[in-house]
């Protein structure tokens, strides 16, 4: 199979995936796909490995080696797709939004060119589902399973409309938030809206409590990126009825651990103190075991930027306030995480990842082939 071939087969695969996008914990027929592809190249597969879609893909070379293992995620969002794209998904309110769908591609695409090569070592193909999930996500059961067992080196790529297209950016220790998501249940007590002094109105306590929470940029220091956000809040029925109770939800996004346990404490006490001065009471819950902070190895990063500049542009880039569920390979191997630009204002792809508009510009997938399968020839050679 030629460059070109397999960059037809990369973009047909893409399309494919697209246009039969499915959420968390339920990437089925993507995952099918994936095996039957692996299959075809004589790659050794597994499947349900730690989770039911999960799919390990093992080439092992006839010389000895390092084990290098390449990570694709595989799951969908909860968007309903505004694009013109002939390919645009037939799934009704879900949608490939995060370009997971081209992950998988360009991972499918290093496997048809690596299956050719007398590859060194072995290369392990990770294909995990449920990484927008932010809570369990896919890495975590998969590496219960086993997947990083004599694993040497890990890398991911992502695709990301920050970037001009072509551009490979990463960096060099922390690179992407720990996700913090809180949630805050206000109990007051409800009554008529004309008469508010005869009540605990939740609302009103809901609203101190958030103008008090962004007062924590005064707590942590100014030189550490950090984030906090209120990004919901639920209550009420009526328009003259004062409701009992109120929702909130949000994120808190940081980099370390200081920066963290002041945050949360400052979130604690805040809702504690708010709620006790207007006679509510209130619940704060924390998701259990949010993804880490994604920290890539200075000296990998360093030789996998050599690496990718023979290819594209290479970047640094400042801390990224996103989160990702592949910080837990990285916990258990040396290895880097990096972006792929695919900014393109010619071809419309201006839209941010996570917009019911974004687009990709499919010229940029056989870089990311080409990086996958770069690293991993060099890597197990190392």
């Amino acid at each position: 199979m030629s460059l070109e071939e397999v960059k037809e087969k990369v973009i047909e695969i893409r399309r494919e995936i697209h246009k039969h996008p499915e959420l968390s914990y339920k990437e089925f027929k993507t995952s099918k796909l994936i095996a039957d592809v692996l299959t075809s190249l004589g790659i050794e597969v597994e499947t349900g490995v730690g989770l039911p879609t999960a799919v390990v893909g093992r080439l092992k070379g006839k010389k000895g080696g390092k084990t290098v293992a390449l990570r694709a995620d595989m799951d969908a969002l909860p968007v309903k797709e505004e694009t013109s794209l002939p390919f645009k998904s037939e799934v009704e309110g879900v949608m490939h939004a995060c370009g997971h769908d081209t992950h998988v591609a360009m991972l499918l695409g290093a496997a048809m060119i690596l299956s050719r090569e007398d590859v060194q070592g072995e290369v392990r193909f990770l294909f995990q589902p449920a990484e927008e999930d932010g809570g369990m996500g896919g890495a975590k059961p998969m590496i219960e399973a086993g997947v990083m067992d004599g694993v040497d080196y890990v890398f991911g790529i992502h695709i990301s409309g920050s970037y001009p297209a072509g551009v490979f950016a990463t960096r060099k220790g922390p690179f992407m938030a720990l996700p913090d998501s809180f949630k805050i249940e206000i109990h007051g007590r409800g009554g008529h809206g004309s008469a508010p002094q005869e009540t605990v109105d939740p609302i009103f306590v809901a609203v101190q409590i958030i103008n008090q929470l962004y007062g924590v940029y005064r707590k942590v220091d100014p030189v550490q990126p950090f984030v906090i956000s209120v990004t919901s809040i639920h209550s009420g029925t009526a328009d003259n009825v004062i409701p009992d109770n109120a929702v909130m939800e949000g994120t808190i996004r940081t980099l370390d651990e200081i920066t963290r346990r002041r945050a949360l404490d400052y979130l604690r006490k805040v809702v504690d103190h708010v709620c006790e001065a207007h006679g509510a009471t209130c619940e704060v819950h924390m998701m259990e075991d949010p993804y880490p902070v994604t920290v890539n190895d200075p000296g990998t990063t360093e030789e996998v930027m050599k690496i990718l500049s023979n290819i594209s542009t290479v970047i640094e880039t400042p801390p990224i306030m996103g989160a990702e569920d592949f910080s837990r390979f990285l916990e258990r191997s040396k290895g880097t995480y990096f972006f792929l630009g695919t900014r393109n204002e010619k071809k419309g792809c201006v839209y941010p990842n996570h917009s019911s508009k974004f687009c990709v510009d499919e010229d940029v997938l056989m870089l990311g082939v080409r990086a996958h399968a770069e690293l991993a020839k060099h890597f197990t050679r190392t």
